[in-house]
């Protein structure tokens, strides 16, 4: 099977970054919007199988039921099995998202085949595309729908949105950095195949991974913390969730945005930027000074 040595996978990255960062912000709005509806169709996807397993009963023929306790590790594999179908989708289906952006700007612009201006730019118009998008899929086609209505998926979105919630910024930074870390290589991974089942096996693993470890992704908090304000907002199902003794006192905007999202964003910067986009610019690409200079100089006309 072909696929890209890392040296290749490096001058590919550099081109698409040199690529995304002269895009127009009409077309960067619309592929951000995209890919936070991806991620969080995954998001989604992996809180009803969460919540469901979380939640689970068994049922006899005599009409009982039996509740099951499964191991949390496992809860978590589930949840990380299955999230991965997000990226995937923006991949292969091609959309921007600002998490792998964090990779891809910073090696283009330190490669000389984009501008800084050109790195803010797509940063802040994907970033605000995918917000609309996560948004969209977190009120529209799950609390609106109605998929949260009822324990145990709605007590699963307001654990979920309030733990979250309740980190304190060193943490969620960090977990920021390892997230992203993991995501950035599932796409550097992705960009070494040269066929989709390479594609999404590449996607997989590293997706699971972080989702299984407990990391941060700020698109992917856009959809699961204000699912969980939406839930815990709705006297209804608050109601349900007081009853049932899971606790939501830190769900809110201000926590979502302040003490969740702004840590998580840096950490997700530093984990693409700086250890894969950095790291692998300086190991294939980079110039020595002296190898630089004797590559001019060949280029002057000779006199």
């Amino acid at each position: 099977m072909a696929f890209k040595v890392p040296a290749e996978i490096t001058k590919a990255a550099s081109g698409a970054g040199g690529v995304k960062c002269k895009l127009p912000i009409d077309k960067l709005l619309l592929l951000g919007f995209l890919a936070g509806a991806y991620i969080a169709f995954g998001a989604l996807l992996s809180e009803i199988v969460a919540g469901g397993l979380a939640g689970g009963s068994l049922a006899f023929s005599d009409g009982t039921t039996a509740a099951i306790k499964l191991p949390s590790g496992l809860i978590k594999f589930a949840a990380g099995a299955v999230f991965p179908v997000g990226l995937m989708c923006v991949v292969i289906g091609g959309s921007e998202l600002f998490t792998g952006n964090c990779m891809f700007a910073p090696l283009s612009v330190l490669n000389k085949e984009a501008s800084w201006g050109g790195l803010a730019i797509n940063w802040t118009i994907v970033y605000i595309g995918n917000f609309i998008g996560s948004i969209f899929l977190a009120y529209f086609l799950a609390y609106k729908c109605g998929l949260f209505n009822s324990i145990p998926w709605a007590s699963w979105a307001a654990t979920v949105a309030n733990g979250k919630c309740g980190l304190d910024f060193t943490t969620a930074f960090f977990r920021g950095i390892g997230c992203n870390w993991l995501v950035c290589l599932a796409v550097w991974l992705a960009l070494s195949a040269d066929d989709v089942i390479g594609k999404i096996f590449s996607c997989w693993f590293p997706i699971m991974a972080f989702v299984t470890i407990g990391f941060e992704h700020c698109i992917a908090n856009m959809f699961f913390i204000p699912l969980g304000i939406f839930v815990s907002t709705d006297a209804t199902i608050a109601a349900s969730l007081t009853n049932a003794g899971v606790a939501f006192g830190n769900i809110s905007w201000y926590n979502f945005f302040v003490t969740n999202l702004i840590p998580v964003t840096l950490g997700n910067i530093v984990g693409g930027a700086l250890f894969v986009g950095m790291i692998y610019w300086y190991l294939y690409l980079r110039q020595p000074a002296a190898a630089k200079a004797g590559a001019e100089a060949k280029a002057q006309p000779s006199k």
